[in-house]
């Protein structure tokens, strides 16, 4: 029972000890160790005084301090926790902190964020200061290195209260000899005590902390003239402190009132911008909104550990009560990459995922341009169940900038979605946006998006699915699209049996051979001879077929496709798309026609979204205005079929049904669309990263120039069509049946015919069919071309016939007027 009440109390003390950090130039009675709180782990720091050969002055001074920093809060004033006290020893216990000299030989600060974090630190000690002197009314008489820790956060603390007291009148007696060395001259000159200040002590003391902040530890008073290291901006405040007269010792709160004037040592990004977030509650949403968006580039000057343990809880407790809304976002996420994956799992993740479902357009759309960060963060259960239900609804959005990036953000979430999501529900959403998207950008980048996640793709999906969709894509009017269209087959060969490279692949390629666009036909030969390269190895030897398909069933993981095969598809082209010049005039180019009754103008274009200052432009149609000498009735005549056709709508209800695109809407050249893709692709970023079964792939680059487009709706109309091998009947009134075997028509149920019909088909008449309007379509029998063509130049002469007959009954009733009309005669 005695030893119950004789046991040691250190054996039941809650807390582990771990590495000393105490100096070998110990100017303190403590000794310094890390420590952690066995219950839960938290970091704490632990400081140890003991008794020495029976001495128990050491003893009493500490738990003096013990009581003196328990009555202290303030937060440039080191946080007490805990403490145990014995007849041979103290414990005091306090937040995680490190010697200040100690960090400052570790940090690996480049200048200018050393400076800023040191102008931080005395900032913060000089206000402790002050709230001691002037609201406490205490003295410090201790203020030197040895006394200021540093937290994980950067935010330098006070402590070392042993001799803290009130009287200003009597110096205390300090029982380490090494702590002579702080004391103003003053204490050896009582006749100057006079004239001293509350205050006169501890300035001196910050003094000193200054020097020894730039030169280390201070051994001789005198040294305190060398100013060679303070800043410039710190030294007329220096010497006022370290003057041998107390009474021209400033207070401390005009020393900060001083230095934090602009241009002066305490006014910098990081101070600023600390002292924002300490207020930040009592701003208004104006300025809030002003700091947050000039943040991000403040953080390049501000160190790690300040923006990941001070500015990012400020800012994320900012973005959750203070409703500044997608402006913190630019900032969380440059801070989010300085942290580890642990850290970023608990911090920057939960409020990430609960933004997916914001509303805000703006929010939205910063989170989608950052999808390719966040991929790597978010585990296959975050994305499917929480992430990609709320991703899709970009798929609909009204703004085309919100559906491209949803687009693009698959490439980087294709790999962590399961089957239904990526199988069924992206490629409903790739296929209605390809057939109907109005942005020729966004179809193109659809395209491009597909061949990049094939390799994510079920098998036997991807069967159905990859020949369908890319054929598609060469019949769209938009040349970036055929082109994405083309090269996404020759990066995706290794999925397609040599059956249908023969039956399928190669007669969509031979269709483009004549297309309009030079570069689409260079892309066209390119992928060609790849392909007939492939075929006549394996005629030459059999046995390579097996070897050549081996990769038709198998799934990839992380992808296989060259990174840059059509990258300038997804960044060069879509971003001419919304991004125009308001101050540029529209452009104008001619149109020549070879019938004498046709004429127009190509103009962009522009269309405002509903996104805050984000214009777009939709240069994918290529409709101009037919002014003729014929009635209206007519010209309306010779469009009814054209509006008619068998481009079929891929909504789910009527309801979505958008109505078509006026004749009089223009749209620009695709050259001026185009401007960036050669700049993009001379520099690497075209084709020549495929695969080397591709040599023959890589041997040109496309051209600098691209054709202008110079025919109108008009012109297509009253040309000569253009014979291609393999083109269906370009009759108007007939809609070929659908192909049920096409993959992409059954996952769109319900399609009805578009209205879109003249802007999706204006510039393809020549290259477009009937049968392979929906994806999958079986291709026409090479031996009906000629039957197919006849009818289509029957159908052309008829129109004429008919147009002809029309102005010759106008003609005809202008003859039978009999005489001129008498004046007030009523028309006939």
């Amino acid at each position: 029972m005695w030893s119950l009440f004789s046991r040691d109390p250190a054996t039941s003390f809650p807390y582990e000890l771990g590495e000393s950090l105490t100096s070998e130039d110990n100017r303190s009675i403590w000794k310094h160790h890390r420590g952690k709180k066995k219950q839960n782990g938290e970091d704490v720091s632990i400081f140890i005084c003991d008794s020495k050969d029976g001495n128990t002055t050491h003893l009493e001074v500490a738990k003096g301090a013990i009581k003196r920093l328990k009555t202290l809060r303030h937060p440039c004033i080191l946080t007490y926790v805990d403490s145990l006290e014995s007849d041979k020893l103290v414990y005091l216990v306090t937040e995680p902190v490190m010697p200040l000299l100690s960090w400052l030989s570790e940090s690996n600060l480049n200048p200018a964020q050393r400076s800023a974090a040191m102008s931080w630190g005395l900032l913060q000690v000089t206000k402790g200061l002050s709230f001691l002197n002037n609201d406490g009314k205490l003295i410090h008489y201790n203020v030197c290195a040895s006394s200021v820790f540093v937290t994980p956060g950067g935010e330098w603390k006070l402590g070392g209260v042993e001799y803290a007291n009130s009287d200003s009148s009597v110096f205390p007696v300090k029982i380490l000899p090494q702590l002579d060395v702080y004391n103003p001259p003053e204490k050896v000159d009582p006749s100057r005590m006079r004239t001293t200040t509350k205050w006169a002590a501890d300035m001196w003391g910050l003094g000193c902390l200054i020097w020894e902040a730039f030169n280390g530890p201070l051994d001789q008073s005198f040294s305190l003239k060398t100013t060679s290291k303070i800043p410039k901006t710190l030294i007329a405040t220096y010497t006022q402190l370290v003057g041998a007269n107390p009474a021209a010792r400033p207070n401390p709160q005009t020393v900060i009132d001083n230095l934090r004037q602009r241009g002066n040592y305490f006014h910098n990004d990081l101070i600023e911008t600390l002292l924002f977030l300490e207020e930040i509650q009592i701003k208004d949403a104006t300025e809030k909104q002003r700091f947050f968006g000039e943040l991000s580039p403040k953080l390049e000057n501000i160190p790690a550990f300040v923006a990941t343990n001070k500015i990012l809880p400020a800012v994320l407790t900012a973005h959750e009560f203070s409703n500044v809304g997608s402006v913190v976002l630019t900032p969380l996420f440059k801070i989010g990459k300085l942290l580890d994956e642990a850290e970023y799992q608990r911090q920057i993740l939960p409020c990430v995922v609960k933004l997916f479902s914001s509303s805000d357009r703006a929010t939205r759309l910063k989170l989608l341009q950052q999808v390719e960060t966040l991929a790597e963060h978010m585990s296959p259960a975050t994305v499917n169940d929480q992430v990609f239900p709320q991703l899709i609804t970009g798929f609909l959005d009204t703004n085309p900038t919100i559906r491209e990036h949803t687009v693009k953000s698959i490439m980087f979430l294709s790999t962590k979605l399961n089957y239904n999501n990526l199988n069924i529900e992206v490629l409903k959403h790739f296929a209605r946006l390809q057939a109907k998207d109005e942005e020729g950008g966004i179809r193109t980048n659809t395209t491009v998006c597909l061949g990049k996640i094939a390799s994510d793709l079920h098998p036997e999906v991807r069967q159905k699915c990859l020949i369908s969709a890319f054929t598609r894509a060469m019949r769209d009017p938009f040349p970036p699209a055929r082109i994405a269209g083309v090269m996404a087959l020759a990066a995706t060969q290794q999925y397609f049996p040599l059956q249908d490279v023969a039956s399928k692949v190669l007669p969509n390629l031979c269709h483009l051979t004549l297309d309009p666009e030079k570069n689409v036909r260079d892309a066209v030969f390119r992928v060609l001879k790849g392909f007939l390269g492939k075929l006549e190895k394996v005629s030459e030897d059999p046995s390579l077929r097996e070897t050549m398909e081996s990769e038709v069933k198998s799934v990839s993981v992380g992808g296989s496709q060259p990174a840059s095969w059509a990258g300038w598809a997804v960044g060069a082209i879509t971003s001419k798309f919304y991004k125009t010049n308001t101050g540029t005039p529209p452009l104008q180019r001619p149109s020549t026609s070879t019938s004498s009754s046709t004429s127009g103008t190509i103009t962009p274009s522009t269309k405002t979204s509903s996104l805050a200052s984000t214009p777009s432009q939709d240069r994918s149609r290529s409709t101009s205005r037919i002014s003729t000498a014929v009635a209206n009735d007519e010209d309306k005549s010779d469009y009814e079929d054209w509006e008619n056709s068998n481009w079929k709508s891929t909504d789910d209800s009527p309801e979505k049904k958008k109505p078509s695109a006026p004749l009089s809407q223009k749209s620009p050249t695709v050259s001026e669309a185009l401007g960036a893709v050669d700049d993009v692709t001379c520099g690497g970023e075209g084709w020549g990263d495929e695969d080397e079964a591709w040599g023959s792939l890589e041997d040109g680059e496309l051209d600098d120039a691209v054709c202008d487009e110079k025919q109108s709706l008009g012109d297509m109309l009253n040309t000569e069509p253009i014979k291609v091998s393999g083109t269906a009947s370009l009759s108007w009134d007939t809609t070929p049946a659908e192909d049920t075997d096409d993959f992409f028509n059954s996952l769109v149920s319900n399609q009805s015919q578009s209205n879109t019909a003249v802007s999706r088909t204006s510039a393809m008449k020549t290259s477009s069919s009937g049968g392979w309007d929906e994806w999958g379509g079986q291709n026409p029998e090479i031996s009906s071309m000629q039957g197919n063509s006849s009818k289509a130049e029957e159908q052309r002469r008829q129109r004429e016939e008919k147009r002809l007959q029309r102005q010759k009954e106008i003609e005809a009733k202008r003859a039978a007027r009999a005489g001129p009309m008498k004046l007030g005669a009523k028309k006939i």
